[in-house]
């Protein structure tokens, strides 16, 4: 081997050593993290039976941009009314849009439902996704995310609330405190999941996604954190902490996916 080969391939290893290394410090920062928030929040608890994969998709899709409250009622009320996914493939996209209105953004989340479920049952002759509950992670995403109106935090929370993968969804509260805190560094919830789930330790991403969106609901806010009274003080990365912020604050508790059945 000629002396610029021997180089190169030495360069090669430096730099999968260093490589290396940055991981094992982001999965013990997300193990550290992990730790912290189970002592202020505790394990968040898990219903027995997890929910059917359809039920849960349908659930997530109506969460995108309201709380989950709103985005509970609306589930109920399609649920509720029509206890199969059949009879609501049939209806038009306006009913759809009328029992669902307490999530908004009515017209694009009935459209999303309706087109989800007439391509599912195009496709596989029935509306159920239980053909996913033997394959690998990453084929799961790539077949749910090309249905319309359907991303990778959407995706990735079948895998982790229905499917009960060691999947981290990646919301605007998750994307938010992982990069304050310091283990990512990136600019969109997407690069965010990639880097979450190439270090996730086992058998924690449910607590860390859960307990991340309680802090970041009461505490680690967008405009105004509270980090006097932050689990993670100590370990955060963030420039523009604040330490006037009230003590007393409401805690919101409840979750959609964890109540899903």
């Amino acid at each position: 081997m000629g002396k610029e080969n021997l180089f190169d391939l030495e360069i090669i290893i430096f730099v999968k050593v260093l490589l290396t290394l940055y991981m094992n410090e982001i999965k013990k920062k997300i193990s550290l993290v992990n730790k912290l928030l189970v002592k202020k929040y505790g394990i968040p608890p898990r219903l027995k039976v997890p929910p059917e994969p359809v039920d849960l998709l349908i659930a997530t899709i109506l969460s995108q941009n309201t709380n989950d409250k709103n985005s509970y009622k609306a589930f109920q009320n399609l649920k509720g009314k029509y206890n199969d996914w059949n009879l609501v493939e049939k209806l038009p996209q306006q009913k759809i849009e009328n029992l669902i209105k307490t999530a908004g953004l009515g017209k694009q989340k009935s459209f999303a439902i309706k087109q989800f479920l007439s391509s599912l049952k195009k496709e596989k002759g029935k509306i159920s996704l239980d053909h996913l509950k033997e394959m690998n992670d990453g084929y799961i995403i790539s077949e749910l995310t090309k249905y319309n109106g359907i991303g990778v935090k959407t995706a990735s929370c079948v895998l982790l609330f229905s499917l009960r993968r060691n999947i981290c969804p990646v919301d605007t509260h998750v994307h938010r405190i992982t990069n304050r805190v310091g283990i990512a560094d990136t600019n969109t919830p997407d690069k965010t999941f990639t880097l979450l789930n190439e270090n996730m330790p086992d058998d924690i991403a449910h607590s860390f996604h859960t307990n991340l969106i309680r802090l970041g609901r009461g505490i680690c806010k967008p405009a105004k954190p509270n980090c006097g009274i932050c689990p993670l003080q100590k370990v955060c990365s963030y420039e523009n902490k604040l330490f006037n912020g009230n003590s007393n604050y409401k805690e919101n508790n409840f979750l959609l996916l964890d109540t899903i059945k």
